[in-house]
């Protein structure tokens, strides 16, 4: 369910779009039919109702963190090696840090997320992007 959420996250930021989100629905979906809640998602026409859907069915208390990050992470890393600036990908960054649960805003690497675009500030690309890509590989 983590990586679900982490798509739906993504996907109400416009970090993603809507068939990537339908892609891996489906995967998922296939890798565990039984599984009511991505039956209810397959059938959901209205991509706002899932992400809401989504958002309101998640046990925040019992997310795996390390789960969820692994799979944020991986798709974040995807988006910054095509993202054109550095400062594109750092304006999304602060505003995925606001929408992720209060629960895990303050661990790492996530936290990371709410300041490393601040030496952007004083014209440090390399210094964002070394923090950036520290919190990328955070899992590995």
């Amino acid at each position: 369910m983590e990586e679900l959420l982490v798509y739906a996250i993504l996907l109400y930021q416009n970090i993603i779009t809507e068939e990537m989100y339908q892609k891996r629905l489906n995967e998922l979906f296939l890798k565990d039919i039984e599984n009511e809640i991505f039956l209810k998602l397959e059938w959901e026409t209205d991509i706002n109702k899932a992400i809401i859907y989504i958002r309101t069915h998640i046990n925040y208390q019992n997310i795996n963190h390390e789960e969820f990050g692994k799979s944020l992470m991986e798709v974040l890393k995807k988006y910054y090696e095509c993202c054109t600036s550095i400062e594109q990908f750092s304006e999304k960054m602060y505003l995925l840090w606001k929408s992720l649960p209060g629960e895990i805003q303050d661990k790492q690497p996530f936290f990371t997320l709410s300041y490393a675009d601040d030496p952007l500030s004083w014209e440090d690309e390399k210094q964002t992007r070394f923090i950036y890509e520290n919190m990328l590989n955070y899992y590995l």
